[in-house]
């Protein structure tokens, strides 16, 4: 007779959507949820039903763990055949690999493991026939208690079979396990539900000036944190709060910006009422309070690939078609969209608008918010209904979208190949075929450049207007180009190869620089006007950001380069928990923790949390970026003749940037 072998899998290391079982409270839960499966002696599944069982583990004397079920326990949501195929069947064959040695005819394995795998190191005991089980033999796989010293030759000795896990997997678990109890206890509740994330949750913090509002682009890496385990909730709540929030009235000195712009941050407060009552409200930083007073563009572009993300993980696309929802989507476009007297496809924005939020110099069309332009633009067109009422907004976001792609991959693109042919760049051309269309000076190429530009790679600039040119290297704005296919398949690639050959500049001890390089001397005083904070190599200047680890690790997935990501994340893990999660590192490469940095900062704790889950299942990844779309420049919008005085400018270019 065969018995069926039972293999408890915990939740926590093994995040999967459709499952919402976590109740979201101010401290962390030492248990954690346990699923049951049944399996047969050849690693197959039998055709009893899953069962769900909420446990808590409780030693005896001999260290032997049995489970007890704690109460209170609750489970919603359902296994869906996606969810089936993507982490259960992956999940137990990876089990059976470990199981199949020790299987044989007359044996009935219990196998244990808990808080996931490779956790703690396994014992194997052998039980015998008096045992209590009818006549025959078992093998038990358990979890020995913290003080238990595992003999790794006893072990081969019993089973001829190592099951001792390294010192490394179980730090890994560790920092994961601390890693998500911050998260959790970073958690905002208003009105009894979860709503967000602070930005930073340092206790030792006596000024925590706004880090203790929700951030809309901080808590990205914290929502898809929580989609990719499985809690769907918090992002719900975070996408429909936030957008009653866009209504308000937003004014600073009697001027009010345009309809559909999100805010940059909220915090939820408590409000005194008559009658010795209060209720919470929702407190919105639309930029009147921010330093600077600078309106944060970018919110409402992370909004919209927040709403994506979340229906592609959940398979919820109720959320985005709800009326109120599409008209967000709707005010934000068509703030974005807007006449001007620009010029240009890109976006014209003011110093201080997206993550880089004090004056750097990006003032004009930085290349962070065309990424996230032209991400928010190809996620709006795939949610929007198609109907009278958004007809003209679809068919003006895909103008915009053919031309801003031809924008970008044309004139901000540089290699080896295109400085060289900047160098000898003719001026001040008066023609409508001029070469030199946005004025370059040849000198304005820097120094530096010519000697750290590969041979093999390149990227994107992070400006371009006319008469200028910067050429610094923007972390965020070249992955989210890779991310979202802004740039060509060639030129996604060749950004990777340059991270690649530029690593001690770029990630150094910590991935990854915000920028490179810092500005300096002169150019630091006249640029940032003597920022105190953005010192060269500081903060926004040269600083190395970890929460730039999910974007890198989602863009290696794409390209096909996952190795260059698990090599990050392996050089984040081996400091971030022993420096306390800190916002940012200081000096070229990244040595020390910033000097004015945040500790125990949420989105660095959510993006390294959102990486590891990444490289353990990069077919996760695939719903979070986009695929090329090469139908977006084979039809020019402009509108002119091929026998008129104005001639298209994309025709003589299209096969260049297509590759």
């Amino acid at each position: 007779m065969r018995f069926p072998s039972q293999i408890l899998i915990t939740r926590r290391r093994f995040p999967f959507s459709g499952i919402t079982s976590r109740k979201y409270h101010h401290h962390h839960h030492a248990t954690s949820d346990v699923f049951l499966f049944y399996l047969n002696q050849t690693s197959q599944f039998h055709a009893y039903p899953f069962r769900f069982l909420g446990s808590r583990p409780v030693s005896s004397s001999t260290q032997e763990f049995s489970f007890q079920p704690r109460s209170g326990f609750s489970l919603s949501g359902a296994l869906s055949g996606r969810i089936f195929e993507s982490f259960v069947a992956p999940t137990l064959r990876y089990l059976s690999t470990s199981v199949e040695n020790r299987v044989n005819e007359t044996n009935f394995q219990k196998i244990y493991v808990q808080n996931g795998i490779d956790v703690k190191p396994l014992v194997v005991e052998r039980i015998d026939k008096d045992e209590g089980i009818s006549g025959e033999k078992d093998s038990r796989i358990e979890v020995p208690s913290a003080d238990k010293v595992v003999d790794k030759e006893d072990i081969e000795g019993r089973n001829g079979v190592s099951v001792t896990k390294s010192n490394e997997k179980e730090k890994q678990g560790e920092i994961e396990e601390e890693g998500w109890r911050l998260l959790d206890n970073a958690v905002v509740m208003y009105c009894g539900s979860p709503v967000g994330t602070v930005a930073a949750n340092d206790p030792g913090d006596k000024q925590p000036l706004n880090y203790d509002q929700v951030f809309i682009r901080d808590f990205v890496p914290s929502a898809l944190a929580f989609l990719l385990r499985g809690e769907g909730e918090i992002v719900r709540n975070f996408l429909l709060h936030t957008l009653q929030l866009q209504s308000w009235e937003k004014t600073v000195d009697c001027y009010s910006p345009g309809q559909g712009l999100m805010p940059a941050s909220f915090k939820v407060r408590t409000v005194p009422l008559d009658d010795n009552k209060s209720e919470e409200v929702l407190d919105p930083d639309f930029g009147e309070s921010a330093i600077g007073r600078v309106a944060p563009v970018d919110s409402g572009l992370w909004w919209i690939i927040l709403l994506r993300a979340y229906g592609k993980i959940t398979g919820d696309y109720t959320l985005q078609e709800r009326v109120d929802v599409q008209t967000g989507i709707k005010l934000i476009m068509n703030l974005c969209l807007s006449d001007g007297f620009d010029m240009f496809p890109s976006l014209l924005v003011t110093d201080g608008s997206c993550m880089i939020d004090r004056w750097m110099g990006i003032h004009g069309h930085p290349l962070e918010i065309q990424a996230l332009f032209y991400s928010a633009l190809r996620c709006s067109r795939e949610m929007l209904a198609l109907n009278d009422s958004s007809k003209n907004l679809v068919r003006a976001i895909n103008n915009r979208l053919s031309a801003l792609s031809f924008h970008i991959r044309q004139y901000y693109w540089v290699d080896m190949k295109k400085i060289n042919e900047i160098y000898r760049y003719k001026t001040e051309e008066y023609s409508l075929d001029a070469t030199n269309k946005f004025n370059i000076y040849p000198e304005q190429i820097p120094s530096w450049l010519m000697d750290w530009i590969p041979e093999e790679g390149g990227y994107l600039i992070g400006n371009l207007q006319p008469a200028h040119m910067d050429f610094r290297f923007f972390t965020l704005g070249n992955l989210w180009s890779i991310v979202s296919s802004l740039g060509t398949p060639k030129q996604n690639s060749a950004i990777l190869n340059l991270i690649e050959a530029k690593w001690d500049d770029i990630v150094g001890h910590m991935p990854l620089k915000i920028c490179y390089p810092a500005l300096e001397y002169e150019e630091w005083r006249i640029i940032t006007g003597s920022d105190p904070k953005n010192t060269p190599w500081s903060y926004h200047n040269g600083g190395s950001w970890p929460t730039l680890l999910w974007q890198f690790t989602l863009a290696c997935i794409k390209m096909g380069r996952i190795e260059l990501a698990q090599k990050a994340v392996a050089l984040a893990e081996k400091k971030l928990q022993v420096d306390r999660w800190p916002e940012y590192y200081d000096t070229p490469t990244g040595k020390f923790i910033g000097k004015q940095a945040r500790l125990y900062q949420t989105w660095t704790i959510a993006g390294f949390l959102t990486s590891r889950m990444l490289v353990e299942k990069p077919e996760l990844a695939s719903l979070l970026f986009l695929e090329e779309d090469y139908e977006l420049l084979e039809v020019c919008v402009c509108g002119l003749s091929k026998g008129g005085r104005r001639k298209c400018s994309r025709v003589a270019a299209r096969s260049q940037i297509l590759v």
